[in-house]
């Protein structure tokens, strides 16, 4: 099945399954989850296949990467884990305990971008997924930190790899310009960027990944649903983050309305919608539930017509990949 398909990460020996879990969700984003509905999904996930987690300090102020190491502890399937450096977490008041409710409100976020701020980093994330190293490590959201990102950040993670504590470095992006003044300085295996090649979105496709392709850096696609409105496009879904625009939702729902001339759902060809470029290895997608994680798995591997992506390029309604 597709879902379950590997595909390499340049420059390691690390494979990682075409559709990734993405744990935000696990952590509580917008909605308590349980800890038995936590393990259920991560166990699910594994026995269906999926041989890549994705997770981060963000996620539940700790919860997420807490979850993550005991869902795997002693499953047979053991998965590429990634996480990301960039936010730390101590004793203080938690401002975003109403946007994450199953984590503690007693911890806040800090940021120390130094050498050892991003050493204890990843060390306290090691500590919370129970592990003495990880697959991958993403530099997180640095838009606001791009020099500290490649001066201080990326070399210590250098020295990390080195050392055998992290496989590959990479970058975790919502944007594309901040995305490529990192990628040409430093020495990436791989980049997870979010949002920006999806059915509403090809901005990636300008420079971003020609520039990933011609340094041989791995794209991870993630935030294929753009935060909500391409999974059902109704009034009050979100967009990057934010309520989308009735100018967004029209789109979104044209684009619905001619994938039904197909027999295609709007989620199964936002998350295959990545794999048409050649620079994406993996799509990432979270899941709260088995439920969910069951209707992506369905979407991801549905038979999508083979002129669907040239027939929607004519329609207007995405953009043609550049020769």
């Amino acid at each position: 099945m597709r879902h379950s398909q590997r595909v390499s990460i340049h420059g390691t020996d690390l494979s990682l399954s075409r559709l990734g879990l993405g744990t935000a969700p696990l952590g509580g984003l917008f909605k308590s989850v349980t800890e038995s509905e936590s393990d259920a999904v991560v166990t699910e996930a594994l026995d269906a296949g999926i041989h890549y987690i994705d997770t981060a300090p963000l996620y539940g102020y700790g919860v997420g990467e807490v979850r993550v190491g005991r869902g795997i502890k002693g499953h047979p399937q053991q998965p590429v884990i990634s996480t990301k450096v960039g936010r730390l977490l101590r004793p203080g008041k938690n401002t975003e305990f109403d946007k994450f409710p199953d984590s503690d409100p007693n911890i806040e976020i800090y940021f120390d971008h130094s050498p050892a701020g991003i050493r204890k980093s990843l060390e306290d994330s090691l500590t919370r997924l129970g592990r003495d190293s990880v697959d991958i490590v993403y530099i997180h959201d640095a838009d606001t930190w791009v020099q500290e990102a490649i001066d201080s950040a990326y070399p210590e993670l250098h020295k990390m790899r080195e050392e055998g504590i992290v496989k590959a470095i990479g970058i975790g992006m919502n944007w594309c310009a901040t995305s490529i003044a990192m990628m040409k300085e430093m020495d990436l295996n791989v980049a997870l960027i979010a949002g920006r090649f999806t059915l509403l979105d090809q901005s990636a496709q300008e420079e971003l990944y020609p520039l990933a392709m011609k340094k041989n850096v791995s794209i991870i696609a993630a935030g294929v649903f753009n935060s909500g409105v391409l999974a059902n496009p109704v009034d009050g879904a979100h967009y990057d983050y934010e309520p989308a625009s009735q100018e967004i939702l029209q789109k979104a729902r044209a684009i619905g309305k001619f994938l039904e001339k197909y027999e295609v759902s709007l989620p199964a060809a936002a998350l295959q919608f990545p794999l048409r470029h050649p620079a994406v290895a993996s799509v990432l997608n979270g899941a709260g539930s088995v439920a969910e994680l069951r209707a992506n798995i369905a979407s991801f591997d549905a038979q999508l017509p083979e002129d669907l992506w040239t027939d929607m390029e004519r329609e207007g309604l995405i953009l043609p990949i550049p020769r």
